[in-house]
């Protein structure tokens, strides 16, 4: 038994060793960074002062705020009636709009902005369409076009946790409600509504976490509409070659926000947790005409919507182009194109997400076996550590790796070292998560055995326990491959000439009016995501709740 605690004992150490250096040591330049003057060196408040006290960064912070809130809201309103109406009733072809709402979760936000500019940008088909009829729509630049993006590329959170919350419900307590009198919308907001809001608080959190934390939707299509991420990048090129102290200021500020939202959330659950005892599962009514028409319309409008940007982006990959002009008809000139201008930014997305992902499954997997079967106060210490990549965004920890490396005995700024070190640090928690997971439903006593007949600790783990894990290893390396390959904000700080990745090209495509370029780009990042989907449905057992 000794050997077996020296084993995981070096292991524990291990994943203490690649946080601290890899997550807390550049969150902790940031924050130092922030209390530091640029010229002089020495400690200061003024970079505070100046963020907290300014109008141009307080009109960012609110700013921030409501796109927050605005996303969060606009998640709950699509999110919640289509969990409601798919887990309720009969609705036919659930699963197709489960899937679609997969697709349209990891596919990267940033392209379904820039696929709303090609609809209702200036000179967009559909708005040009809409004005034929006498209808005027409104403009995607400013705050309208970063809700609409982030309502429907995070309702998706909402609606997968609150189905499987609604799942879980016992039956008679909606029915005891009816046979009391109640009517439908009286059992939904007293009765249905507490019995899911765990879930609901958790899909609508994430939604307010990563309206805050986006970058390229913001940039894309917020025009002159400033938050705090574009306002971090904005100050960080600007400060390039000193200390970049005010866009750290900004980068903390950020955080304390998401913190500070997190807390409220875990708070109101713990106050409004209702908890109910599953014995069966309502099974589904089925609806009248009318109201089975209406619901259908409006579960399949949704998810349709959320689908548009990525069917609009394809077809228009396919479109013929002089340059940076389109034509008309279809060919594949965008495709020559980045085949011939830009094939490493391909290659290197492929590589540096495949590197990271390798990492990942090697760390996570055993990580995830610490906090499974080593519970401890080391083991629960390090497994809130490994929360902080979820609220972190991804520009503050480019920031911090930038501050971090970009001197001995750690010089890694504009090397390929330092993203694929980003990747895998952002999203370890995906493997650690889905590896814990599936532990769970393991027998430890099983490896018990093997070890009373004589096998060593690791080879029991090598030979009995890592088998009987591979498909929530396979699941999680999916899922961290997909997050990965699509990462922007902060690759978009590390990257050089070199080591760009497809993101980053697709967001500077956008910016150059390029967009033949930037839609096949996007289209080989969708079909990778697409098939990555479906093979985490097939691993995971189509849970679609294995992606949340």
């Amino acid at each position: 038994m000794r050997g077996r605690r020296d084993i995981w004992t070096g292991v524990l150490a291990l994943a203490f060793a690649v946080v601290a250096v890899f997550l807390v040591w550049p969150l902790f330049s940031v924050f130092t960074a922030s209390f530091t003057d640029n010229r002089t060196g020495e400690v200061t408040l003024a970079n505070y002062l100046k963020v907290l006290g300014h109008p141009y960064y307080l009109r960012a912070l609110l700013n921030s705020i409501i796109v927050g809130i605005g996303g969060m809201i606009g998640a709950m309103l699509l999110g919640v009636p289509l969990a409601f109406l798919t887990s309720r009733y009969l609705v036919r072809g659930r699963d197709v709009i489960a899937t679609l709402s997969v697709l349209a979760l990891v596919s990267p936000p940033f392209i379904g902005a820039y696929a709303w500019i090609m609809m209702l940008g200036r000179n967009g088909w559909l708005r040009e369409a809409m004005a034929e009829i006498g209808i005027e729509l409104p403009s995607i630049y400013g705050l309208f076009g970063i809700l609409l993006v982030f309502s429907l590329k995070f309702y998706p959170f909402v609606f997968l946790l609150t189905s499987s919350a609604l799942a879980a419900i016992n039956p008679s307590v909606e029915e005891a409600a009816e046979n009391l009198g109640a009517g439908a919308w009286r059992r939904f907001f007293t009765v249905t509504l507490p019995l899911v809001f765990p879930a609901v608080s958790s899909g609508a959190l994430l939604a307010f976490v990563l309206s805050l934390a986006d970058f390229g939707t913001p940039s894309i299509v917020g025009g002159d509409f400033r938050v705090l991420a574009t306002t971090a990048y904005n100050l960080f090129t600007s400060e390039m070659g000193g200390n970049p102290g005010l866009a750290s200021t900004v980068s903390i500020v950020l955080i304390i926000v998401s913190m500070v939202v997190v807390a409220i959330q875990r708070r109101a659950v713990r106050r409004r947790n209702v908890e109910g005892s599953l014995v069966k599962r309502m099974a589904p009514r089925r609806l009248g005409p009318v109201s089975s028409v209406l619901a259908h319309l409006l579960c399949y409008g949704i998810v349709l919507a959320s689908s548009l940007p990525s069917l609009v982006v394809i077809h228009t990959s396919f479109r013929k182009t002089s340059g940076p002009v389109f034509q008309p008809g279809f060919g594949l000139e965008s495709y020559r194109r980045i085949l011939h201008e830009v094939p490493h930014v391909i290659t290197n997305s492929f590589v540096y997400s495949s590197l990271a992902v390798a990492l990942i499954v090697i760390l996570g997997t055993l990580i995830g076996y610490i906090l499974t079967r080593r519970e401890g106060v080391l083991s629960g210490a390090l497994d809130s550590m490994l929360l902080v990549p979820y609220v972190v965004p991804g520009i503050v920890m480019g920031l911090g790796f930038v501050v971090t490396f970009n001197s001995p005995p750690l010089l890694l700024t504009g090397t390929a070292t330092i993203i694929v070190l980003m990747l895998f640090i952002r999203r370890l928690p995906y493997a650690v998560r889905s590896s814990a997971s599936i532990l769970k439903q393991i027998r430890g006593s099983t490896e018990e055995a093997a070890i009373s007949l004589g096998a060593a600790p690791g080879w029991a783990f090598l030979k009995v326990t890592l088998p009987l894990m591979l498909p929530g290893i396979m699941a999680g390396a999916l899922m961290s491959f997909v997050t990965a390959i699509n990462e922007l904000s902060s690759s978009l700080i590390l990257y050089v000439g070199r080591t760009m990745t497809m993101p980053v090209r697709i967001y500077l495509s956008v910016l150059d009016g390029e967009f033949g370029t930037a839609a096949a780009l996007s289209t080989i990042l969708l079909a990778t995501t697409g098939i990555a989907v479906f093979l985490v449905f097939r691993y995971s057992g189509r849970k679609e709740g294995a992606f949340v």
